[in-house]
This record gives structure tokens, sequence and C-alpha cells, in this order.
């Protein structure tokens, strides 16, 4: 295999993000419980998680390497060009909190956009493994199995692929989860979102990314901080449950 491989002569980042696009929000008008919140306030709380997204994946990505945003700060197409889907995930949660305060929904929307975030993710990353070097998304140089030449002689972990598995596996986990009605509602986005920072965590180590936080680099310190946010709320739910059993 060539790459970039394009698909009919068109970029594969292009082809794959467009579908991820429009996959996951037909799968979220699908699957989404109605009964949790209206159409028009559900499309609210969507505006509220795309531009949050948007600015998270942008803010983020100028976080790699510090030094070169403040040399380019100037530079439309660099400031412009990358983006990073953990910024998006922890700017789409602001945005869609940002979102329910201006509408006044108190309930929590989390659990509907599990499945369409996995399956846009999973479609997303399809197109960063096809692209090859060009996206950066790639792992650093291994004699595994599993390691793909990108193009350049060098066998890589294929760090994408990596990521489509594991969703494959954290979705199956937390559709058990729900068909066995455990936990409160919020419950799967919150394990989905403390699962996903969790690997990026991990993964991000056999990355050749800038690591200008001590042995961290952005996405990883975003990461641990999403898990912290997670962690205590989690904790702070569960006290919650305890104590109207007890009560």
């Amino acid at each position: 295999m060539n790459f970039p491989y394009y698909i009919f002569g068109v970029h594969p980042h292009l082809v794959l993000e467009t579908l991820a696009y429009f996959i996951g929000f037909r799968v979220y008008l699908y699957t989404r419980n109605k009964d949790r919140i209206p159409l028009d306030k559900a499309l609210w709380v969507i505006v509220g998680a795309i531009l949050g997204a948007a600015v998270g994946s942008k803010f983020l990505y100028w976080l790699e390497d510090p030094a070169e945003t403040v040399k380019n700060w100037n530079n439309v197409i660099y400031l412009m060009e990358g983006k990073t889907i953990v910024g998006g995930l922890l700017g789409g949660l602001i945005g869609v909190e940002t979102a329910k305060k201006w509408i006044g929904w108190e309930r929590s929307t989390g659990d509907d956009f599990v499945l369409p975030l996995a399956i846009g993710m999973m479609i997303g990353r399809v197109g960063c493994f096809l692209t090859g070097l060009d996206d950066h998304t790639y792992g650093t140089a291994t004699n595994w199995v599993t390691g793909i030449d990108f193009g350049d002689g060098i066998r890589r972990h294929p760090t994408q692929l990596y990521e489509i598995g594991f969703l494959l596996i954290l979705i199956s986990a937390l559709r058990y989860i729900n068909r066995k009605r455990i936990g409160w509602e919020g419950l799967l986005f919150q394990l989905f979102m403390l699962s996903y920072l969790s690997f990026r965590l991990v993964i991000d180590f056999i990355k050749p990314t800038p690591d200008p936080y001590w042995i961290l680099n952005n996405v990883q310190l975003a990461s641990l901080l999403g898990m912290g946010y997670y962690i205590q709320l989690l904790i702070k739910k569960q006290t919650q449950k305890r104590g109207e059993i007890h009560a």
C-alpha cells in the first residue's frame, strides 16, 4: 500500500473526516434518547459541542510546541493546519456545558454522544492511517509484528489502528453496562472520557512528539487534567448514589 492512499483521487483525510462528521451526526440523531432532551434543545447542545471542539482542538495543538507557536503567531497556515482529538473532546465538553446553561437544561446529555463519538473517531483514525507520514499520528519505530512501513522504509507502531481497536473494546464494554442498566445517567459518557483519556496518556509515550512538559506532551498533560476531573466526578456521583440508598 502506498501512503497517502487516495480514495477515488481524493485525499483520504478529507474523505474520512467528512464521513466521520456526517455519520457521527446521523448516529446521534438515530440513537439519542428522545425522552432525555427535546430535539430543539439537543441541537443547541450539538452547536455548543461543535464550537467548543473546534476551539479546543486548535488550542491544544498550539500547546504541542509552545516556542514554535509563538514563533508563528502571525502565520495563519501554521495556526490553522493542526488539531487534536483530546482538545476537541475537552473543548466540546466545555461547549456542551455552556450551551446547557444557556438553554437552562440541567439533565446529563453525555450518554447520547458516546456511540456517535466513538464511531466518528474510528472513521477519522482510518483517514489518519491512510494519510501516512503526513498526518503525524503514527508511532515510534518498532520491531513488533504490528509495525507498518508508511513509505520511508521504517516500521512504526500504527497507533491509529491501536486506537480503533481500543475504541471497539471500549464501546462493547459500555454497551454491556448500558444493557445491565448499571449506574446513573451520564455514567457511560464519564467512563468513555476517563477510559479514552487514560488510553491517550499511555499510547502517546510511543509517539514521536515533542515533550515540553517534563516527560509529557500537550495531549498527555490535557489527558491527566481531564482524568482528574472525571475521577473526582465519578467519586462524587458514587457517594451521592450511596447516600440515596441509605437515606
